[in-house]
């Protein structure tokens, strides 16, 4: 909990994790309608938080915070190291839910394959709603994770993950989240298995056996790459967006490094490319 009693740098942190959540709920409860393209249901009160994006309700059922990423904690796995700012995530979130009443926003897939809950969540506080995604991508302790089966209101968890970190705040100021670069592809490879947001201008766009290849670089088996697979393709399409015009762009990628003939990420949706500059 936030306001246990401490000492030294620990009550500085936890105050200073307090401070921040104090000021998301301050800036975003007017603006909690804004995520309107939803289906509302009753929730529950907040029993337990395990991390930065997941919380238990009173009736047992397990909410995964979807469209958000939150620094994760190794919850007594000995094959998974705490990632750097776990704690103050989950701190920040434990104080703005806990014990609180919620309600659950549905915006795709309702559940997962581990039967957790895939929901928006909003707090009810004397003020009004919060939404807890905007309030914890707003002070920088979670970042903007989406899927192909869940894509509403990105736009305003993208805004508000853009000035959290313009401002350098909770992860933005760690290494460990730093944008990576396309151009050194040797340096993404040592992030291979890691969820990375990775910019670049895209030499060569390409369609190849029923795939889009976004190549930064020249050499294909050395340079990172994005791929984009046929069914990424076809959520494209119906969102009338075409992958091969972004041929010369400057983007922003994210999603998960894995290694085939260089680095490269998978696209599986058109949320996960940002066009920063067509050219």
């Amino acid at each position: 909990m936030v306001n246990e009693i401490s000492s030294g740098p620990d009550l500085l942190n936890t105050r200073l994790v307090h401070l921040a959540t104090l000021a998301a709920l301050s800036s975003v409860s007017a603006g909690a309608s804004a995520c309107a393209d939803l289906t509302m249901a009753p929730g529950g009160i907040v029993v337990q938080v395990t991390d930065g994006d997941t919380v238990v309700l009173n009736d047992g059922r397990i909410i995964r915070m979807i469209g958000t990423q939150a620094p994760k904690l190794s919850l007594g796995r000995d094959d998974v190291a705490d990632w750097p700012q776990a704690e103050e995530s989950k701190q920040a979130l434990t104080a703005m839910v806990m014990s609180k009443p919620v309600q659950l926003g549905f915006g795709g897939e309702r559940r997962d394959r581990h039967g957790r809950v895939l929901a928006h969540v909003f707090v009810d506080t004397p003020e009004g709603m919060v939404w807890a995604q905007q309030a914890m991508v707003s002070t920088g302790l979670a970042r903007v994770y989406s899927f192909p089966d869940n894509r509403k209101c990105l736009d305003l968890l993208f805004a508000a993950e853009g000035r959290a970190r313009l401002s350098g705040l909770g992860i933005w100021s760690d290494p460990y989240y730093s944008i990576r670069t396309a151009d050194m592809p040797a340096a993404l490879l040592d992030r291979v298995g890691h969820y990375e947001l990775v910019e670049g201008r895209i030499l060569l766009a390409e369609s190849r056996s029923g795939r889009v290849y976004l190549n930064f670089g020249r050499s294909w088996k050395q340079d990172f790459t994005a791929v984009v697979e046929a069914p990424a393709l076809r959520l494209f399409a119906e969102a009338g967006l075409d992958p091969l015009v972004l041929d010369g762009a400057y983007v922003r990628i994210r999603g998960w490094v894995d290694d085939r003939d260089g680095p490269r990420i998978e696209i599986t949706h058109p949320e996960q490319i940002e066009v920063l500059a067509t050219r």
